[in-house]
């Protein structure tokens, strides 16, 4: 083989392989809207009923207020001593979050949520 054929070769490997980690790299974003991330420790005498209704309720909440973009309502592992739940909404902007707060939807929700929480944690992210 020549020099020639072999520094061919070499080459063609090398920029294969750089195309592969240039393909194969992760894209990701940092978006300006706001997650609200919330975990609840059910009343012991709340009912599966209640615990359905409020989770359920979180949708009807999203549907009734601008600005919520999306909401995760599925818990598939919660931490902390005894939190039985969680989920997560995702707000357009700050903005949409801070009017969430005392929207006429909330505060029905709120009806529905609070007599049956024991305890909750609310985490609040943004870039």
């Amino acid at each position: 083989m020549t020099t020639r054929k072999m520094l061919t070769g070499t080459m063609g490997a090398i920029l294969l392989f750089g195309a592969g980690i240039l393909v194969g790299a992760n894209k990701f974003g940092q978006p300006k809207s706001v997650l609200h991330v919330i975990t609840v420790r059910w009343k012991a005498d709340s009912t599966e009923a209640q615990r359905q209704a409020a989770i359920q309720g979180v949708a009807k909440m999203a549907a009734d207020s601008p600005g919520i973009k999306n909401v995760w309502l599925k818990t598939l592992k919660v931490q902390g001593e005894n939190y039985n739940a969680a989920f997560v909404m995702e707000f357009q902007d700050a903005k949409a979050f801070e009017a969430y707060a005392n929207s006429p939807a909330h505060k029905a929700w709120e009806e529905v949520y609070l007599p049956i929480r024991d305890r909750s944690t609310t985490h609040d992210i943004t870039n």
